[in-house]
Protein backbone atom coordinates (compact mmCIF):
# COMPACT_ATOMS: atom_id res chain seq x y z
CA UNK A 1 0.00 0.00 0.00
CA UNK A 2 2.64 2.44 0.65
CA UNK A 3 4.74 1.89 -2.26
CA UNK A 4 1.24 2.51 -4.46
CA UNK A 5 1.14 5.83 -2.73
CA UNK A 6 4.73 6.27 -3.77
CA UNK A 7 4.17 5.72 -6.74
CA UNK A 8 0.90 7.93 -7.06
CA UNK A 9 2.34 10.95 -5.29
CA UNK A 10 5.85 10.70 -7.24
CA UNK A 11 4.49 10.07 -10.53
CA UNK A 12 6.34 6.83 -12.01
CA UNK A 13 8.12 4.07 -11.09
CA UNK A 14 11.23 5.02 -11.17
CA UNK A 15 10.72 7.93 -9.22
CA UNK A 16 9.15 6.35 -6.50
CA UNK A 17 12.09 3.64 -5.97
CA UNK A 18 14.14 6.22 -5.72
CA UNK A 19 11.90 7.94 -3.03
CA UNK A 20 11.60 4.03 -1.49
CA UNK A 21 15.32 3.52 -1.62
CA UNK A 22 14.30 0.86 -3.69
CA UNK A 23 15.33 -1.16 -7.19
CA UNK A 24 12.74 -0.64 -9.93
CA UNK A 25 12.17 -4.54 -10.65
CA UNK A 26 10.99 -4.69 -6.63
CA UNK A 27 8.67 -2.06 -6.99
CA UNK A 28 7.11 -3.22 -10.25
CA UNK A 29 6.75 -6.48 -8.28
CA UNK A 30 5.31 -5.12 -5.51
CA UNK A 31 2.30 -3.15 -7.24
CA UNK A 32 1.90 -6.10 -9.77
CA UNK A 33 0.96 -8.39 -6.60
CA UNK A 34 -1.28 -5.51 -5.00
CA UNK A 35 -3.46 -5.46 -7.98
CA UNK A 36 -3.34 -9.08 -8.43
CA UNK A 37 -4.47 -9.37 -4.52
CA UNK A 38 -7.23 -6.97 -5.04
CA UNK A 39 -8.16 -8.26 -8.20
CA UNK A 40 -8.31 -4.60 -9.98
CA UNK A 41 -5.90 -2.44 -12.08
CA UNK A 42 -5.01 0.78 -10.14
CA UNK A 43 -2.90 2.35 -12.90
CA UNK A 44 -2.68 2.79 -16.46
CA UNK A 45 0.84 2.35 -17.80
CA UNK A 46 2.41 3.94 -20.86
CA UNK A 47 6.04 4.38 -22.20
CA UNK A 48 5.72 8.09 -20.65
CA UNK A 49 3.77 8.07 -17.64
CA UNK A 50 0.88 6.64 -15.61
CA UNK A 51 -2.39 7.43 -14.42
CA UNK A 52 -4.58 6.62 -11.38
CA UNK A 53 -7.55 4.28 -12.76
CA UNK A 54 -10.85 5.25 -11.22
CA UNK A 55 -10.30 2.16 -8.92
CA UNK A 56 -6.76 3.65 -8.52
CA UNK A 57 -8.45 7.30 -7.56
CA UNK A 58 -10.72 5.33 -4.64
CA UNK A 59 -7.86 2.87 -3.61
CA UNK A 60 -5.22 5.67 -2.84
CA UNK A 61 -7.65 7.81 -0.94
CA UNK A 62 -8.02 4.58 1.33
CA UNK A 63 -4.48 3.76 1.44
CA UNK A 64 -3.65 7.71 3.19
CA UNK A 65 -6.21 7.45 5.32
CA UNK A 66 -4.88 3.85 6.50
CA UNK A 67 -1.47 5.35 6.17
CA UNK A 68 -1.72 7.98 8.70
CA UNK A 69 -3.67 5.83 11.04
CA UNK A 70 -0.31 3.59 10.82
CA UNK A 71 2.00 6.35 11.36
CA UNK A 72 -0.21 7.31 14.20
CA UNK A 73 -0.29 3.85 15.65
CA UNK A 74 3.52 3.24 15.35
CA UNK A 75 4.42 7.17 17.26
CA UNK A 76 1.90 5.89 20.10
CA UNK A 77 3.67 2.79 20.65
CA UNK A 78 7.17 4.11 20.64
CA UNK A 79 6.05 6.65 23.07
CA UNK A 80 5.13 3.78 25.12
CA UNK A 81 8.60 2.36 25.30
CA UNK A 82 9.87 5.93 26.62
CA UNK A 83 6.93 7.54 28.60
CA UNK A 84 4.80 5.59 30.56
CA UNK A 85 1.34 5.50 30.04
CA UNK A 86 -1.36 3.77 29.86
CA UNK A 87 -3.39 0.90 32.36
CA UNK A 88 -1.21 -0.50 35.06
CA UNK A 89 -2.92 -3.09 37.35
CA UNK A 90 -0.54 -4.11 40.61
CA UNK A 91 -1.56 -6.80 43.22
CA UNK A 92 -0.08 -7.28 46.86
CA UNK A 93 -0.77 -8.70 50.04
CA UNK A 94 -3.66 -6.19 52.10
CA UNK A 95 -1.39 -5.34 55.01
CA UNK A 96 2.06 -4.84 53.62
CA UNK A 97 0.76 -3.20 50.37
CA UNK A 98 -1.46 -1.06 53.16
CA UNK A 99 1.83 -0.31 55.01
CA UNK A 100 4.95 -0.56 52.51
CA UNK A 101 3.41 -0.39 48.89
CA UNK A 102 1.07 2.52 49.28
CA UNK A 103 3.37 5.08 49.29
CA UNK A 104 5.24 3.40 46.62
CA UNK A 105 1.95 3.69 44.44
CA UNK A 106 1.15 7.70 45.39
CA UNK A 107 5.11 8.83 44.28
CA UNK A 108 4.87 6.49 40.74
CA UNK A 109 1.30 7.71 39.78
CA UNK A 110 2.16 11.54 40.72
CA UNK A 111 5.66 11.22 38.88
CA UNK A 112 3.66 9.98 35.58
CA UNK A 113 0.51 11.25 35.53
CA UNK A 114 -0.34 9.38 32.38
CA UNK A 115 -0.33 6.02 34.05
CA UNK A 116 -3.72 4.94 35.33
CA UNK A 117 -2.77 2.80 38.14
CA UNK A 118 -5.09 0.32 39.36
CA UNK A 119 -4.09 -1.47 42.94
CA UNK A 120 -5.33 -4.24 43.73
CA UNK A 121 -4.71 -5.53 48.06
CA UNK A 122 -6.20 -9.13 48.02
CA UNK A 123 -4.75 -12.07 50.91
CA UNK A 124 -4.77 -15.11 48.62
CA UNK A 125 -2.69 -15.92 45.43
CA UNK A 126 -3.71 -14.56 42.46
CA UNK A 127 -3.36 -15.89 38.39
CA UNK A 128 -1.83 -12.91 37.00
CA UNK A 129 -2.07 -13.96 33.60
CA UNK A 130 -6.01 -15.25 33.97
CA UNK A 131 -6.94 -12.31 35.41
CA UNK A 132 -5.22 -9.42 33.89
CA UNK A 133 -2.82 -8.36 35.97
CA UNK A 134 0.55 -6.69 34.83
CA UNK A 135 2.39 -7.16 38.48
CA UNK A 136 2.25 -8.83 41.62
CA UNK A 137 4.15 -8.20 45.37
CA UNK A 138 4.69 -12.38 46.46
CA UNK A 139 5.97 -13.23 50.13
CA UNK A 140 7.44 -16.48 50.51
CA UNK A 141 8.00 -19.38 48.13
CA UNK A 142 6.86 -19.35 44.63
CA UNK A 143 4.78 -21.61 42.74
CA UNK A 144 4.10 -20.67 39.74
CA UNK A 145 7.03 -21.18 36.95
CA UNK A 146 5.56 -19.33 34.26
CA UNK A 147 5.93 -15.87 36.18
CA UNK A 148 9.36 -13.93 35.84
CA UNK A 149 9.75 -13.10 39.67
CA UNK A 150 12.70 -10.57 40.54
CA UNK A 151 13.64 -11.17 44.40
CA UNK A 152 12.79 -7.66 45.78
CA UNK A 153 14.28 -8.32 49.96
CA UNK A 154 13.00 -10.84 52.52
CA UNK A 155 10.80 -10.76 55.25
CA UNK A 156 11.43 -12.86 58.82
CA UNK A 157 8.16 -14.55 60.47
CA UNK A 158 7.70 -14.53 63.60
CA UNK A 159 6.30 -16.58 66.78
CA UNK A 160 5.10 -13.75 69.52
CA UNK A 161 2.93 -13.34 72.31
CA UNK A 162 1.91 -11.04 74.84
CA UNK A 163 3.28 -10.20 77.68
CA UNK A 164 0.05 -10.92 79.57
CA UNK A 165 -0.09 -14.34 78.47
CA UNK A 166 3.24 -15.09 78.70
CA UNK A 167 2.85 -14.40 82.71
CA UNK A 168 -0.13 -16.69 82.83
CA UNK A 169 1.27 -19.63 80.55
CA UNK A 170 5.14 -19.16 80.68
CA UNK A 171 7.12 -18.84 77.70
CA UNK A 172 7.90 -21.72 75.31
CA UNK A 173 11.98 -22.46 74.85
CA UNK A 174 11.38 -25.03 71.99
CA UNK A 175 8.87 -25.32 69.55
CA UNK A 176 7.33 -28.23 70.50
CA UNK A 177 6.50 -26.43 73.91
CA UNK A 178 3.98 -25.34 71.81
CA UNK A 179 1.21 -28.02 71.95
CA UNK A 180 0.72 -27.19 75.60
CA UNK A 181 -0.19 -23.61 73.93
CA UNK A 182 -3.20 -21.51 72.86
CA UNK A 183 -2.14 -20.91 69.83
CA UNK A 184 -3.90 -18.51 67.22
CA UNK A 185 -4.70 -20.03 63.96
CA UNK A 186 -5.15 -19.30 60.26
CA UNK A 187 -7.98 -21.12 58.52
CA UNK A 188 -5.61 -23.41 55.87
CA UNK A 189 -2.26 -22.86 56.62
CA UNK A 190 -1.10 -25.80 58.22
CA UNK A 191 1.45 -26.56 60.62
CA UNK A 192 3.68 -23.86 61.98
CA UNK A 193 7.51 -24.70 60.64
CA UNK A 194 10.49 -24.43 62.92
CA UNK A 195 14.31 -25.28 62.17
CA UNK A 196 15.95 -27.59 64.33
CA UNK A 197 19.29 -29.20 64.52
CA UNK A 198 18.97 -27.77 60.68
CA UNK A 199 16.19 -29.89 59.88
CA UNK A 200 12.81 -28.73 59.42
CA UNK A 201 10.35 -29.17 61.98
CA UNK A 202 6.51 -28.87 61.57
CA UNK A 203 4.53 -28.59 65.02
CA UNK A 204 0.54 -29.03 64.22
CA UNK A 205 -0.26 -25.95 66.72
CA UNK A 206 -4.45 -25.89 68.08
CA UNK A 207 -6.29 -23.15 69.85
CA UNK A 208 -9.57 -21.63 70.47
CA UNK A 209 -9.47 -18.89 67.45
CA UNK A 210 -8.94 -19.15 64.54
CA UNK A 211 -8.86 -15.75 62.28
CA UNK A 212 -8.57 -15.36 58.20
CA UNK A 213 -6.92 -11.78 58.59
CA UNK A 214 -3.54 -11.37 59.84
CA UNK A 215 -4.10 -7.49 61.47
CA UNK A 216 -6.87 -9.49 63.30
CA UNK A 217 -5.13 -12.19 65.08
CA UNK A 218 -2.16 -9.85 65.48
CA UNK A 219 -4.98 -7.21 67.65
CA UNK A 220 -5.81 -10.31 69.40
CA UNK A 221 -2.39 -11.89 70.19
CA UNK A 222 -1.74 -8.54 71.44
CA UNK A 223 -4.73 -8.90 73.88
CA UNK A 224 -3.49 -11.71 75.47
CA UNK A 225 -5.45 -14.37 73.44
CA UNK A 226 -2.80 -16.56 72.73
CA UNK A 227 0.84 -17.32 70.64
CA UNK A 228 0.49 -16.54 66.78
CA UNK A 229 2.89 -16.87 63.93
CA UNK A 230 3.18 -13.74 62.02
CA UNK A 231 5.46 -11.93 59.17
CA UNK A 232 7.36 -9.38 60.73
CA UNK A 233 5.62 -6.32 59.28
CA UNK A 234 1.90 -7.58 60.01
CA UNK A 235 3.39 -6.88 64.07
CA UNK A 236 5.21 -3.82 63.40
CA UNK A 237 3.30 -1.67 66.02
CA UNK A 238 3.02 -4.23 68.40
CA UNK A 239 6.38 -5.24 68.42
CA UNK A 240 7.20 -1.58 68.87
CA UNK A 241 5.16 -0.73 71.55
CA UNK A 242 6.33 -3.66 73.31
CA UNK A 243 2.65 -5.07 73.19
CA UNK A 244 4.38 -7.92 71.84
CA UNK A 245 7.33 -10.29 72.54
CA UNK A 246 9.16 -12.73 69.76
CA UNK A 247 9.35 -16.35 70.42
CA UNK A 248 11.92 -19.14 70.03
CA UNK A 249 14.36 -16.80 68.22
CA UNK A 250 16.64 -19.26 68.00
CA UNK A 251 14.48 -21.72 66.29
CA UNK A 252 13.86 -19.06 63.30
CA UNK A 253 13.49 -20.77 59.38
CA UNK A 254 15.19 -18.84 56.80
CA UNK A 255 13.43 -15.53 55.97
CA UNK A 256 10.53 -15.60 53.27
CA UNK A 257 11.57 -13.48 50.09
CA UNK A 258 9.90 -11.35 48.90
CA UNK A 259 9.36 -10.87 44.48
CA UNK A 260 7.79 -8.77 41.95
CA UNK A 261 6.84 -10.83 39.73
CA UNK A 262 4.90 -10.39 36.26
CA UNK A 263 4.36 -12.38 33.03
CA UNK A 264 6.16 -13.22 31.00
CA UNK A 265 6.22 -10.92 27.86
CA UNK A 266 9.05 -10.26 24.88
CA UNK A 267 8.32 -6.88 25.36
CA UNK A 268 7.53 -5.00 28.43
CA UNK A 269 5.38 -1.44 27.74
CA UNK A 270 7.28 1.51 29.68
CA UNK A 271 4.64 1.93 32.14
CA UNK A 272 5.35 -1.79 33.25
CA UNK A 273 9.36 -1.59 33.12
CA UNK A 274 9.60 1.36 34.62
CA UNK A 275 7.11 0.72 37.44
CA UNK A 276 8.82 -2.61 38.45
CA UNK A 277 12.47 -0.75 38.64
CA UNK A 278 10.45 1.82 40.46
CA UNK A 279 8.65 -0.43 42.75
CA UNK A 280 12.33 -2.40 43.37
CA UNK A 281 13.78 0.54 44.50
CA UNK A 282 11.15 1.21 47.23
CA UNK A 283 10.86 -2.62 48.89
CA UNK A 284 14.55 -2.23 49.26
CA UNK A 285 14.92 1.61 50.68
CA UNK A 286 12.09 -0.17 53.21
CA UNK A 287 13.54 -3.25 53.84
CA UNK A 288 15.84 -2.07 56.64
CA UNK A 289 12.89 -1.12 58.58
CA UNK A 290 11.35 -4.61 58.64
CA UNK A 291 14.39 -6.08 59.22
CA UNK A 292 15.15 -4.79 62.06
CA UNK A 293 12.09 -5.79 63.89
CA UNK A 294 12.33 -8.01 66.76
CA UNK A 295 15.99 -8.24 65.63
CA UNK A 296 17.44 -11.27 66.51
CA UNK A 297 20.11 -11.22 69.35
CA UNK A 298 20.76 -14.85 68.74
CA UNK A 299 20.68 -16.88 71.97
CA UNK A 300 22.53 -20.83 71.91
CA UNK A 301 19.94 -23.40 70.71
CA UNK A 302 19.15 -25.89 72.65
CA UNK A 303 19.81 -29.48 71.46
CA UNK A 304 16.35 -30.88 69.70
CA UNK A 305 14.85 -32.85 72.77
CA UNK A 306 14.46 -36.79 72.46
Amino acid sequence: MRTFVAIADAGSLTAAARQLESSLPAVVRLLAALEAELGARLLQRTTRRIALTEAGRRYLERCRAVDTLLDEAEAEVRAEQTEPRGPLTLTAPVLFGTRHITSAVSAFVQRYPEVRLEFLLLDRVVNLVEEGIDVGVRIGELEDSSLIARPASSMRRLTVAAPSYLARRGSPTHPRDLLAHNCIVAPGRGPWLFQVEGETMPVAVQGNLRVNQAAVGASACAGGAGIGSFFAYQVAGELASGALKVLLEGYERPPRPIHIVYPQARLLPARTRIFIDFLLQHIQAEQGAWQALGARRRPAREKARP
